[in-house]
């Protein structure tokens, strides 16, 4: 209500009131015997105006009730079924944690990140660390020291559900080592001697070449043997030791640099349809999950000749080129070799 239409009202008032009231000074008394009747009237005053009775004016205002619920963390293993698509990075990003936390959590994968394909089902611990399972004669002790954590952090963790007044583990359960973690297996891949690919590359399948035709070698540089140059799935990590670029099905891959093919067919390791080329330089590059094979055992290739299509053949989840870099019988990091994207 606004101040000075109160005010109004108010003054209003007071002086209707004032003019019914008598003149100042000592009222009249009446002689004794006297009647009454000539007594001065009581004078009765108007009331005060209710305040409902006034015009109101106000602002309207809608009543939002909002209680800020402050994010939980999960304390509990969940599962998750790989979707079409789905790398390992994305899976962890989701989840919040690091992608060696869930290659530990699943044993198969730990082994080979490559098999990850659509419908199988994953395990995702809480919190990044390993996922334990209890056995005969464990202790916090060993058990901590076993994965470079610490016994408290076992203990204290709410989703083990330990009682702290009697910490106890039987075996056969599954108890989370916050911040633990494993040593990284790293795969070395024997340098490929002239003529007898097959002694390093038969564990590949049955499509590796036992002899070479061409002396074809390497320039000592590489290019990028998609058109795409950007990382779609899993980066280069100790877990991944390769790069998933973007491709679709059907586009040329071509040669990163000149060489022997050694391996050419199909892959009984999850890479679906993959060539192997041996630059004769120390280096190797490898391709795989292509949709069709073109390069042939032995041929010599030449940088950006094509050979093969981009698919998604063997364990991937959606079209992507895997690409290795090999140097010297391990795996370096694509990235130190490829042009700026």
């Amino acid at each position: 209500m606004k101040r000075h239409t109160l005010f109004g009202w108010l003054m209003a008032w007071v002086l209707l009131s004032a003019a019914f009231l008598p003149v100042m000074g000592p009222k009249p008394v009446a002689a004794s015997g006297q009647s009454s009747s000539n007594q001065e009237p009581t004078v009765v005053l108007p009331p005060l105006p209710y305040l409902t009775d006034l015009p109101i004016t106000g602002i309207h205002r809608t009543l939002t009730w909002y209680t800020i619920i402050p994010p939980r963390p999960r304390l509990e293993v969940v599962e998750y079924t790989v979707q079409e698509g789905d790398a390992l990075f994305g899976i962890a990003k989701r989840f919040g944690i690091k992608p060696e936390t869930i290659l530990w959590a699943n044993p198969k994968l730990e082994n080979n990140p490559d098999i990850l394909r659509p419908g199988m089902v994953l395990k995702i611990p809480p919190v990044d660390g390993v996922l334990y399972k209890w056995k005969e004669g464990d202790t916090f002790e060993k058990v901590a020291q076993e994965f470079d954590a610490k016994p408290e952090d076992i203990i204290n963790f709410l989703g083990n559900r330990i009682d702290l007044t009697d910490p106890q583990v039987k075996p056969g359960q599954w108890v989370m080592v916050p911040g633990g973690h494993k040593a990284f297996r790293q795969w070395v891949i024997p340098v490929i001697p002239d003529g007898n690919a097959g002694v390093a590359l038969s564990h590949l399948g049955p499509a590796y070449c036992p002899e070479w035709y061409s002396k074809q070698g390497g320039t000592g540089t590489f290019i990028w043997p998609v058109s795409i140059h950007r990382v779609v799935g899993n980066p280069y990590a100790p877990w991944h030791l390769a790069l998933d670029l973007a491709t679709w099905v059907g586009e040329p891959i071509r040669a990163a640099d000149s060489g022997v093919v050694a391996y050419a067919g199909w892959s009984t390791v999850g890479y679906g349809y993959m060539v192997l080329i041996d630059h004769r330089n120390g280096y190797q590059t490898l391709y795989a999950h292509m949709s069709r094979v073109f390069a042939r055992c032995g041929q010599g290739v030449v940088q950006g000749q094509t050979i093969g299509l981009g698919g998604s053949t063997g364990n991937s989840s959606g079209p992507h080129l895997h690409f290795e870099v090999r140097y010297m019988g391990g795996f370096i990091n694509p990235w130190s070799v490829l042009p700026p994207p």
